[in-house]
């Protein structure tokens, strides 16, 4: 398969660089913001269709189906036509199919809507990461972490906003339309403010991930599925130890997850002072021993402490490896952005299953010493995905 060159030609007229920052972080913000606030209409939709969990399993696999499709055609088209007009497209889909998951009363109208909000979400989550590596690239200085730091944010803020309408008792139509109302208007915000830029290329649009690229891709699935075996099954994890009461057991996630957000919030500081190389090394083996404690501690107290240590550690991975996939050469950065994003998105997908296999031959915390295994891959390839031939800084 031929080389593909790759140059980017912003028009004139193109936004400047704070416009375009702010741009990126509303997509971002848009972004965790939809997928969240369908989280709390699960319930209604369960209820109002009258299906057991397995068939309502089934239709939350739309949204993964419709995710990853989107995913794979995304860094084609942006490779032509640019990440803006995706971004747009994106995130007023993502706004006006919620609605629909509200009133939809039929299996197939859920799942063909599932599709959609999923295929949605997948073409903006691509393409803003595509943009995120253009404003960096522009700017010359680290900026990836507190873009995904934007995305942790909406999520909070969107399940927060839907569960309370849904608390004041409000319609689930009336609460889906309130958030739609406010992802369009950030949508409409960030439009004049994206950068229009091509990605000109002189070879096919389509191509297999090949290079450093795949080590890139490996990493962000294994980080991804960490995150989501941690999402689905840290609270089994904790109350099958005995140290927390069930009520108490999704407290890990939660600390999790505030140290994620935090240390995306600091990850473009310590970056800049530090290098990606650093950045990434230490991150994995910060992570890494967070797993290592976590399994062998004895006290309630420890074992949060570590869920925060493993956060801190894992943050600013995933965006050094959306950094050095805009940096590599071996690959035009439209479409190496898109395969990480589709491989870490898929990782997320398999890892509660993958976790449950493993779990169900050898125990749970055996199945998470493979996760802590898999982990230690990180930093052992922070040399590799960072050396020379790449710039070390952005």
């Amino acid at each position: 398969m031929s080389t593909r060159s790759e140059v980017s030609t912003p028009p004139a007229t193109e936004p400047g660089l704070p416009a375009a920052r702010l741009a990126t972080r509303l997509a971002f913000l848009v972004a965790g913001f939809g997928v969240a606030c369908w989280a709390p209409l699960v319930p209604f939709a369960k209820q109002r269709l009258g299906v057991g969990d397995d068939v309502l399993g089934l239709l939350l696999l739309c949204i993964g189906l419709g995710s990853v499709m989107a995913m794979v055609l995304t860094g084609a088209v942006s490779a032509r036509y640019g990440a803006k007009p995706i971004i747009v497209a994106g995130g007023f889909g993502l706004a006006i199919v919620l609605p629909l998951l509200s009133i939809a009363s039929t299996s197939p109208a859920l799942g063909s809507a599932l599709l959609a909000f999923g295929a949605c979400l997948g073409s903006l989550d691509v393409a803003m990461n595509i943009h995120a590596v253009d404003v960096e690239r522009a700017e010359g200085r680290p900026l990836m972490s507190g873009f995904h730091a934007l995305f942790s944010v909406g999520g909070f803020a969107g399940a927060t906003a839907m569960t309370f309408l849904l608390s004041l008792h409000v319609g689930t139509l009336a609460s889906a339309l309130a958030c739609t109302v406010l992802m369009l208007i950030a949508i409409a915000a960030a439009r004049p403010r994206l950068i229009v830029s091509r990605h000109a290329c002189d070879g096919p649009l389509f191509a297999w991930p090949r290079g450093i690229v795949l080590v890139l891709a490996g990493l962000a699935a294994i980080t991804f599925l960490v995150e989501g075996a941690l999402l689905d099954w840290s609270a089994l994890l904790l109350t099958g130890k005995g140290l927390v009461a069930n009520a108490h057991g999704g407290l890990g996630y939660i600390f999790f997850s505030i140290a994620m957000t935090a240390g995306r919030f600091g990850g473009d500081t310590l970056t800049a002072r530090i290098g990606d190389r650093a950045t990434m090394f230490w991150g994995g083996v910060l992570a890494t021993a967070g797993f290592m404690v976590l399994l062998t501690a004895r006290s309630a107290a420890l074992e949060m402490s570590e869920f925060v240590l493993i956060g801190l550690g894992a943050s600013n991975v995933v965006p050094v490896l959306f950094r050095r996939a805009g940096s590599q050469r071996a690959m035009p950065s439209t479409l190496a952005v898109a395969a990480i994003t589709t491989t870490g998105y898929a990782g997320h997908l398999a890892g509660p299953a993958g976790v449950g296999f493993i779990a169900k031959a050898i125990g749970l915390p055996a199945a998470f010493w493979t996760l802590a295994a898999l982990l230690c891959l990180v930093p052992a390839c922070a040399h590799l995905v960072t050396r020379r031939g790449q710039p070390n800084r952005p």
